[in-house]
């Protein structure tokens, strides 16, 4: 028999753990159900930390950790499923293209930024959306520094004002004075077109991420979206010009593509609509998890956000599930009743928040520690020790705060 998970992010590593897991309680061999996860390399994006500095360093290698605990790892990339036929085809880096078989199929691929149709936005704007779309931002703020300060140069504008485009500007501020000579004054301005900074995140924690932004020197542009982009600014909807050098899409995600391969229902967003076991109801042997799946978390209608947070114990649940279902021993019905947020705000600190609701229990400098805890530490591999390795996947525990 063999398990196939495609997709090496927090949801498609968790998947493997948590299938290799199941696999050792009920003392079945690694020739008896393989596990395998395909994936173009062998390595987690710590993809909540691309807007920081230094993103190349932000990969944890997998290949070890999947090895101590018999996860066959297979290079490359899936752009076909066949779901009839049970098989994924995989392309790997010399562009052969080959059939990997499954009795059972997790679909973990992940999202990626939706980047609409707006003239200039392909050939002029940055994201912090994957690995070389943050080093290449990197890179160009690091190029900016050799040049004459002028307006457009020193301001960074961010389109998107949600956790990731907060998150990017508050940084800026301090990256790019450290980049630039000692006598720069950045400026950073961010704009959405909802009224408010954080619109998913509600009236508690609303007023503390404005008094972030005012004190870490970001202005807002909101009820204002980006009409157009070119080499030396932005345009936005509103009609205002701004000169800016450097311009950051952070407006909205999809779920991967290869969700589309697959003969079933999604929403709006892409996400495969999943049951409470996290299969695809219409495609017998698929199941999807993290980004890839509209799951519910509970019975009182709230749905997994795509979130790390949510991904890890998706991951985990859809993976014991997947061999559950191989190995004949009861599913686990997937539940996150414990939702928790935390907001980094750069100099200004962080925001912790817990619930739906998100009440706030956490700011400033003890929220920034939990932050930097749950970035540096919590949502890295386990290490490459069979029994960590495996304890660390109980979909029971996995995220539980």
């Amino acid at each position: 028999m063999r398990l196939v998970i495609v997709g090496a992010g927090f949801a498609g590593m968790y998947a493997a753990l948590s299938a290799a897991r199941l696999r050792d309680i009920e003392d079945v061999s690694p020739e008896e159900l393989e596990i395998a996860l395909v994936a173009p390399q062998p390595m987690l994006v710590i993809r909540p930390r691309l807007y920081e500095p230094k993103p190349e360093t932000l990969t944890a290698p997998l290949k070890e950790v999947l090895d101590a605990v018999n996860v066959v790892y297979v290079q490359g990339s899936v752009e076909a499923v066949d779901t009839k036929a049970r098989a994924v085809y995989v392309v790997n880096a010399k562009g052969k293209r080959k059939p990997v078989h499954y009795h059972r199929l997790v679909i973990a691929t992940g999202s990626r930024l939706f980047r609409p149709n707006i003239p200039g936005l392909a050939e002029h704007g940055f994201s912090v959306d994957n690995l070389d779309d943050a080093i290449a931002l990197d890179r160009h703020l690091h190029k900016l520094a050799t040049m004459p300060a002028s307006k457009a140069r020193d301001t960074v504008v961010i389109a998107g004002a949600g956790f990731t485009g907060i998150e990017a500007a508050t940084e800026m501020p301090s990256r790019l004075r450290t980049i630039f000579e000692k006598n720069a004054k950045p400026r950073v301005i961010i704009t959405d077109r909802s009224p408010a900074v954080a619109p998913d995140m509600g009236e508690y924690p609303r007023p503390i991420i404005e008094d972030a932004l005012r004190s870490v020197g970001v202005e807002t542009r909101l009820n204002a979206g980006v009409a157009s982009l070119d080499k030396a600014g932005v345009t936005l909807s509103t009609g205002e010009r701004i000169e800016a050098a450097t311009v950051i899409w952070a407006a909205g995600f999809r779920a991967n593509p290869l969700t589309t391969k697959i003969p079933a229902a999604r929403d709006n967003f892409d996400r495969l609509l999943v049951d409470r076991a996290l299969r695809v109801p219409s495609v017998p042997g698929v199941f999807a998890t993290g980004d890839a799946a509209r799951a519910a978390c509970d019975d009182v209608g709230n749905y997994a956000l795509m979130s790390c947070q949510h991904a890890t114990r998706m991951g985990a649940f859809a993976g014991n599930n997947a061999a559950a279902e191989l190995l004949g021993v009861p599913t686990q019905c997937y539940h996150q009743k414990a939702y928790v947020t935390c907001l980094d705000l750069g100099e200004a600190g962080a925001i912790f928040t817990r619930g739906w609701d998100r009440k706030v229990e956490m700011v400033g400098e003890g929220a920034k520690k939990t932050k930097q805890e749950i970035n540096r530490v919590w949502i890295y591999p386990p290490k490459a020790e069979r029994a960590a390795a495996l304890a660390s996947a109980d979909p029971e525990r996995v995220t539980d705060l």
